[in-house]
């Protein structure tokens, strides 16, 4: 019975750091590099939703813009996931150069609708529903339609 009363603590403890994890915030509210990123990239595209994100190490963003633009920021408030609607594409700004040159020679027309990195590479997803996948330098690693 000693054992698992440490176990219940920590299972409630966890159920409500999770039930209360999500916080709507007013775009006011929101870290001055994610405002930043935000006005520069999507210059014009007014922030319709925003919320915080309660993470082990502290608070992540999500914010979705007028046009459907859906972008997830880290504790460190830097982009790591940008989905767009299907008739916008990613900034081609945000696209690491390999990456671009590799998807203009072989997909010429077709643009991102989706990237997602983390600290292995990048997960692209095109207009046309394939999804690719690069290592950190850029080389694709893996593909599937």
């Amino acid at each position: 019975m000693k054992r698992f009363l440490p176990l219940g603590i920590f299972a409630l403890l966890l159920l409500m750091m999770t039930a209360c994890s999500d916080k709507p915030v007013v775009p006011e509210q929101l870290p001055v590099p994610v405002k930043t990123f935000v006005q520069q990239t999507y210059p014009g595209e007014a922030i319709t939703f925003a919320q915080k994100d309660l993470e082990l190490f502290g608070w992540q963003y999500e914010v979705f813009l007028a046009d459907g633009t859906h972008i997830e920021f880290d504790t460190d408030d830097m982009w790591y996931k940008i989905e767009s609607p299907a008739t916008r594409p990613v900034p081609a700004q945000l696209i690491p150069a390999p990456i671009a040159t590799h998807l203009q020679t072989n997909f010429p027309g077709v643009f991102v609708t989706k990237i997602d990195k983390d600290r292995n590479g990048y997960e692209i997803e095109l207009a046309t529903g394939i999804e690719l996948k690069y290592n950190s330098q850029g080389a694709l690693m893996e593909m599937d339609d």
